[in-house]
């Protein structure tokens, strides 16, 4: 796996859809554009090949500034990297005998692989080229609002995903995203913009990489509380791969509740129900340490699955190749107490 780089689109690349990018790039490509002003904004996209929100909202972009100007004449300087273009064939998250190009950045708790060796060099080439943000675009799976996600409680940090949307999660695991990686270099937000093939998604992302383009810089200033919803992920909830799953009618030994996509982002109190168990059931839960806490979080009682304290999930869905690719959600809490103190 080798990085392709280019200082141009090339011709016809914008009139593609996510699907048929393979056939035209050879894998990962990393496009560098100029504009009025430097340094550059970084956004990637197809970082899940089945997320191409990122994709659509970038090529209608560009789209727009060739039919106003007849050339690429941009606001300021970009670096796109679109990633997964095989994967994004296929429809899927990831193929078969890749790992997932968005766990695979500096940081990351993988083995060793070509895909890790492609994103360290484009982390090197951005480094050297410097950056003034960056942008990782991605679609949902589950009922979620838009939400902007930071690696850093930062003001500059949160400024630029208060931009995107109220709603802010910070996190620290998942090791090895691309914002994770990006925040070295520059502030950087991973964005999750609603579910597949819904315009709204594509349309606000769209807006928000243009409005970064403009901006001539990030505040340093704090963010007033009631303008931002800040939560903390503090834990991971997995299915293990020797534990079948599935939703009703199917018959598995972990029988998900079909009203999981509800819970997103509400504060659910104790007691609440997950599904139910058969002999072997189970989750793993783990916090931000890689620290297992399942007993903290559930509790088994009855052959049934349920929340041992108050918690708001996110990303649950009802994907099942979803929750065995990556997770059957994160756990949050409220997180505004820690917002930088106003300068």
């Amino acid at each position: 796996m080798e990085l392709r780089e280019l200082d141009h689109v090339p011709d016809g690349l914008l009139q593609l859809n996510s699907a048929d990018l393979a056939a035209h790039l050879d894998g990962p490509t990393l496009l560098n554009l100029p504009g009025d002003r430097e340094p550059a904004l970084f956004v990637s996209v197809l970082m899940h090949g089945n997320e191409p929100v990122g994709w659509d909202a970038v090529r209608l972009l560009l789209q727009g500034y060739l039919e106003r100007h007849g050339k690429m004449r941009l606001p300021r300087a970009m670096s796109l990297f679109i990633g997964n273009v095989h994967a994004a064939a296929a429809n899927a998250r990831h193929l078969p005998d890749q790992p997932d190009f968005n766990r695979v950045w500096p940081g990351s708790d993988e083995p060793p692989s070509a895909a890790q060796a492609l994103m360290a060099e484009v982390v090197a080439r951005m480094q050297r080229r410097g950056l003034f943000a960056s942008i990782d675009l991605h679609n949902n799976t589950g009922a979620n609002p838009h939400y902007a996600c930071v690696n850093r409680i930062d003001n500059r940090f949160l400024h630029l995903a208060r931009l995107f949307a109220r709603t802010v999660v910070y996190f620290v695991r998942p090791r090895g995203v691309q914002s994770q990686a990006m925040a070295q270099l520059c502030p950087s937000v991973t964005l999750e913009c609603g579910r597949v093939g819904e315009r709204l998604g594509v349309d606000h992302a769209r807006e928000f990489v243009d409005a970064c383009l403009h901006l001539s810089a990030l505040p340093d200033h704090a963010l007033p509380p009631q303008d931002i919803d800040l939560f903390h992920t503090v834990a991971q909830v997995t299915v293990p791969e020797e534990v079948s799953f599935g939703f009703p009618p199917h018959d598995a030994q972990l029988l998900l509740s079909p009203e999981l996509e509800r819970f997103n982002f509400r504060e659910l109190p104790a007691g609440t129900s997950f599904g139910q168990l058969q002999q072997g059931g189970r989750v793993v839960v783990r916090d931000e340490h890689g620290r297992n806490v399942t007993e903290r979080f559930f509790v088994a009682d009855s052959d049934e699955l349920t929340l041992r304290q108050p918690a708001m999930p996110s990303m649950l869905t009802a994907d099942a190749t979803v929750i065995r690719q990556d997770c059957l959600c994160y756990l949050m809490e409220r997180y505004n107490d820690h917002l930088p103190a106003r300068g």
